[in-house]
C-alpha cells in the first residue's frame, strides 16, 4: 500500500503507514472569489493539485508512501469577510493546526507534509511547522502548491497567483469547471492600484484598509483565462509537487 487515504483506513493500517510513510495534510478556504468562482475554489484546486500529484508517483516502479488526509477546508480569510467567508482566526488556524499535526504524530507518524491553497494561510502553516518540530521529534515540510514547478512554467508571473484573477480562473476552467460562472466578465482598471499587491518599494508588505471591496475582490482580469493552459499550469505544479514529496520523502526517509 504505497498511497492510501487516511479516511478509508483501519487504525491498525494507519500505524503501520505511519512508521515509514509522509501523512500529507492539504489545506485551504472557503471565501469569496469575486463573482465568477465558487467560494471553496483554494481547497478544490489544493485537492486537484495533491491527487494529480499522487497520482504520478503511483506510476513509479517505488513511489513514496502517502497517507493523504481530507483536506481542512477552512483557512484565514478576514480580509474576504466584507464580502463572503467562513474564517478562522491566526490563533485558531495556528491551534488547529498544532492539534492535528500532535494527533498524527500520537497515532504513530513521524513524517508530515502540508500543501496550502490559499495565501492568507502560508505564513500561519511556516510557523506551525517550525513550532512544532521543536516539541516533536518528526520531520515536517510545509508548501503552498503555487510556487512549486517543474520548470516549465508558460503562465503569466506576475498574476500568479494572484485571487480569482487570470491564474485560479484558468486552473478551475480546467479542473472544475461546471462551477466558474461563464462569461467572466472583464474587471475595469483599478486607480490606483492596490497596495497589497503592488508595494511602493521592494520588500514591504503593506495593507490599506478596505481594499479588497474597493478591487471588488479580485486582484486582476480574469477575463483571457483559458482551460488548456490552465490544465498545463495544473500539471506543472502536480509535478513539482510530485518532485518535492520525493525529495522530502529521500531526505527524511526512516534508516532503521
Amino acid at each position: 500500500m504505497s498511497q492510501s487515504r487516511l479516511t478509508e483506513l483501519t487504525w491498525r493500517e494507519v500505524r503501520r503507514a505511519g512508521e515509514r510513510g509522509i501523512a500529507l495534510l492539504p489545506i485551504g478556504s472557503q471565501e469569496q472569489h469575486a463573482g465568477h468562482l465558487p467560494m471553496g475554489t483554494d481547497t478544490l484546486l489544493v485537492e486537484e493539485t495533491v491527487d494529480r500529484a499522487l497520482d504520478l508517483l503511483a506510476r513509479e516502479e517505488a513511489p513514496p508512501e502517502v497517507v493523504r488526509l481530507p483536506a481542512l477546508p477552512f483557512g484565514h480569510s478576514p480580509h474576504h469577510l466584507f464580502a463572503a467567508a467562513v474564517s478562522l482566526s491566526a490563533a485558531t488556524l495556528g491551534a488547529v493546526l498544532d492539534d492535528v499535526l500532535d494527533s498524527l504524530v500520537t497515532s504513530g507518524h513521524h513524517r508530515v507534509m502540508v500543501v496550502n491553497g490559499h495565501g492568507g494561510n502560508d505564513e500561519i502553516m511556516r510557523l506551525a511547522v517550525k513550532r512544532f518540530a521543536l516539541r516533536a521529534r518528526v520531520t515536517v515540510a510545509a508548501c503552498s502548491y503555487w510556487t512549486l514547478t517543474a520548470g516549465e512554467e508558460a503562465g503569466r508571473p506576475d498574476v500568479t497567483p494572484g485571487h480569482a484573477g487570470w491564474f485560479e480562473t484558468s486552473l478551475m476552467l480546467a479542473a472544475h469547471p461546471r462551477l466558474v460562472r461563464t462569461p467572466v466578465p472583464a474587471r475595469a482598471p483599478v486607480d490606483p492600484p492596490p497596495l497589497f499587491d503592488n508595494p511602493p518599494h521592494p520588500g514591504l508588505t503593506v495593507e490599506r484598509h478596505g481594499e479588497w471591496e474597493r478591487v471588488d475582490g479580485s486582484t486582476d482580469d480574469a477575463s483571457g483565462a483559458d482551460a488548456a493552459l490552465g490544465a498545463r499550469l495544473l500539471d506543472d505544479r502536480a509535478r513539482g509537487l510530485a518532485d518535492a514529496i520525493r525529495a522530502f520523502d529521500t531526505a527524511s526517509r526512516p534508516t532503521r
